[in-house]
């Protein structure tokens, strides 16, 4: 059978590298990929997703980074022009996820001169926690609640970045291995799990709720939330006919309890802001 990856006798930098290109690379009439590391500066040439030759090694460089070409398959596609607007925002979302990463986007095919964007993001899904809010023309809360945790019983990391505002919507993005799930998953049951845990220890400790009282549901908790859940996992188990869920049980304890802790220690360190934000649920809750 022809070796349709661009891995074929490369090493595990190589691979690691280009690991992400065999979808682009099954649709492409013809794909470049560049790899520079170590010292050496290694292309690889493929046709319609089959591999020309091995990674080849083309001289030294000072330079360490990945660069790939490709051309999309006019037997494939409809259209093989790419929208400017669309990867911009998609590399936008990129960057957002993988903190100080920088993205740039150059499109050199309009006559009066090229459009170029740029992407950095020092406080990664903390920044796009106050983006997303910003699109609410809401005045901005003093406080995005985030954090960032690795868990070897999920075999990942977990960084949730959250803030409640004055809007009565939740907005929520998932994201697993920069990949939007668009769908939901374990990783958002388990955000809803961990933030509900949060708010209820929080007001039966301040006697808002008593011990007979139900919990507030994720429906009043979500009311003026904004939040971003990525998980990074060496395994992740996408599952529905576009594989926009997230499954594994592990993930969703590991999440939930992340956030519990948190979001219970930030509600002790800042009582007012926590009273604030607990009484508003408590109370939507009782006009029910």
């Amino acid at each position: 059978m022809p070796d349709r990856s661009p891995l074929a006798g490369a090493s595990r930098s190589w691979a690691t590298s280009v690991w992400g290109l065999f979808v682009a690379n099954a649709l492409s009439s013809r794909l470049t990929a560049e790899a520079r590391c170590g010292g050496v500066r290694r292309v690889q040439e493929h046709a319609r997703g089959v591999a020309l030759a091995p990674p080849a090694a083309v001289g030294p460089t000072g330079t360490r980074g990945t660069t790939v070409a490709f051309w999309p398959d006019a037997e494939i596609f409809e259209t093989t022009r790419c929208s400017f607007a669309v990867l911009a925002e998609r590399f936008r979302q990129v960057a957002f996820l993988n903190r100080g990463l920088e993205i740039s986007l150059t499109d050199e095919r309009p006559a009066g001169g090229a459009r170029k964007v740029r992407f950095r993001f020092p406080e990664g899904v903390r920044d796009f926690v106050a983006a997303l809010h910003a699109e609410t023309d809401a005045a901005l809360e003093p406080d995005v609640i985030a954090f960032e945790r690795e868990d070897p019983r999920m075999a990942g990391t977990r960084e949730v970045a959250l803030m409640w505002g004055g809007s009565r919507e939740e907005r929520l993005r998932s994201f697993a291995n920069s990949r939007f799930t668009r769908e939901g998953g374990m990783h958002v049951d388990g955000f809803h799990d961990g933030v509900a845990a949060a708010v209820a220890a929080w007001a039966r400790s301040r006697a808002l709720l008593t011990p007979q009282d139900a919990s507030p549901g994720a429906d009043r908790i979500g009311e003026g939330l904004t939040a971003v859940v990525s998980v990074k996992l060496d395994r992740p188990e996408f599952l529905g006919p576009i594989r926009g869920w997230l499954g594994g049980a592990e993930v969703r304890a590991c999440v939930g309890e992340a956030v519990r802790e948190h979001l219970g220690a930030w509600f002790e360190e800042r009582p007012d802001r926590a009273a604030a934000i607990v009484d508003r649920i408590i109370r939507d809750r009782h006009r029910e």
